[in-house]
């Protein structure tokens, strides 16, 4: 989780919103991504997908299976059903998203929703303080700026 927020970090630093991920299985890190729709021009380039697109052209499968996903916050219910079609063992978020969340926040999609032929694990709160300092403290300067 301390890799996802020096990922989420890097996306504040672009002027994104500070959402990092990491894919990890084996102790073995397959993929990283943080958050870039902005800069990409891509609605979809959440800090999940990315990671998950990485980690799949890095084992040259699509299915996941066994890996975990370490993100910075709560998966929204684009990037669950990502993680689903990934095979994703298990999500580790930092903060909750009360807005958007599929783990159980907003929406339960993770890992109840036993229309999905895959169940992931979700485990919530690792070092959810520092996650949800960095997004308030990013949404604190976003707010102090003059409108464009």
């Amino acid at each position: 989780m301390q890799q996802a927020l020096r990922l989420a970090a890097m996306a504040a630093a672009e002027d994104e919103v500070p959402v990092g991920a990491v894919v990890v299985r084996d102790g073995e890190v397959l993929g990283e991504g943080w958050n870039r729709p902005i800069a990409a021009h891509d609605p979809t380039a959440h800090a999940e997908i990315q990671a998950l697109r990485a980690a799949a052209v890095r084992v040259g499968n699509y299915r996941l299976t066994g890996a975990e996903l370490y993100v910075t916050l709560e998966p929204c219910p684009m990037c669950a059903g990502a993680i689903v079609h990934a095979r994703i063992a298990r999500v580790i978020y930092g903060a909750p998203d009360p807005k958007g969340g599929a783990c159980g926040s907003v929406f339960d999609l993770l890992p109840s929703d036993d229309r999905f032929n895959h169940r992931t694990a979700c485990e919530g709160g690792v070092l959810a303080a520092e996650s949800g300092d960095l997004l308030r403290a990013f949404f604190a300067a976003r707010r102090k700026r003059p409108a464009p």
